[in-house]
């Protein structure tokens, strides 16, 4: 069971891992910091402490660790029970969900770990808003993704806003970086996945009849400029879905959960 520790004291040594999480050039949630995860709320918690982001201190209010109490059972790590005052000195903002965790960045996956068994992957290019990656993930979690891997030019999905917003998929969602790219994308064809790349060009195929493989990844690139023309011409087919003239394109996450969705209804 978590050990509860009370904290009076905003500058207490022992909440170090989650003081200043506003402050960019203090955050403990950034690669070329501390490299913690930070998960925020119940929910979020809750998934890591399910996934191979192992927690190593909780910091909340009591109500969240009554919340919590069965998912500790068993844990052996500190929750640091803190008034709601005390809490939003220590994080350096007002923190309605209550509770946090921090956990150390595990090894990173590789693109062939995460491929193992997968039947449905996306693939981001220059995807570095942090609220659309994270809603990628929960799109994938809800969806029937199996992966997100990462090309050139995305923003980390362990920040915490991403964490927060994936409502904490991005820690069981497997991801992996795949380099060099667009080169790396010969490893899934190689893998035998039919590489489709998303444009609102009305050129290309609709989604619905390009999507023909067992094994599909979707590629997907940031909004306003899209994929570069070099990815899309290492896919094998460009594909759009339909949308209504005059419409120039759609949000990433947004295309993400329709492509997904199509993938859903074609197997």
């Amino acid at each position: 069971m978590a050990v509860v520790i009370d904290i009076d004291d905003p500058a207490d040594p022992r909440v170090a891992d989650f003081r200043d999480l506003n402050n960019a050039d203090r955050r403990p949630d950034l690669p070329g910091g501390k490299g913690l995860v930070i998960a925020e709320g119940v929910v979020v918690v809750q998934r890591m402490l399910t996934s191979r982001f192992t927690p190593s201190a909780l910091l909340g209010v009591g109500k969240r660790y009554e919340q919590l109490t069965d998912d500790l059972a068993g844990v052996d790590l500190p929750y640091y029970r803190a008034s709601a005052e005390v809490m939003a000195e220590i994080v350096g903002f007002h923190l309605n969900r209550g509770v946090l965790a921090a956990a150390r960045r595990p090894a990173e996956l590789s693109a062939a770990q995460v491929l193992t068994g997968a039947r449905t992957v996306a693939v981001l290019e220059g995807v570095n808003d942090h609220e659309n990656i994270g809603s990628i993930f929960r799109n994938a979690a809800g969806l029937g993704a199996d992966a997100v891997l990462f090309g050139d030019r995305c923003s980390d999905p362990l920040y915490r806003r991403a964490v927060r917003v994936s409502m904490g998929h991005v820690l069981r969602i497997p991801f992996a970086t795949l380099p060099p790219f667009p080169e790396g994308l010969n490893l899934l064809r190689d893998n035998g996945f039919q590489i489709i790349a998303l444009t609102p060009n009305p050129k290309a195929d609709t989604l619905a009849t390009a999507m023909t493989g067992e094994r599909v990844a979707l590629l997907l690139g940031a909004e306003g400029p899209g994929l570069t023309e070099e990815t899309m011409s290492a896919s094998d087919i460009r594909a759009r879905i339909p949308m209504t003239p005059g419409t120039d394109s759609l949000n990433v996450a947004t295309a993400a959960a329709m492509a997904f969705y199509e993938r859903v209804r074609a197997q």
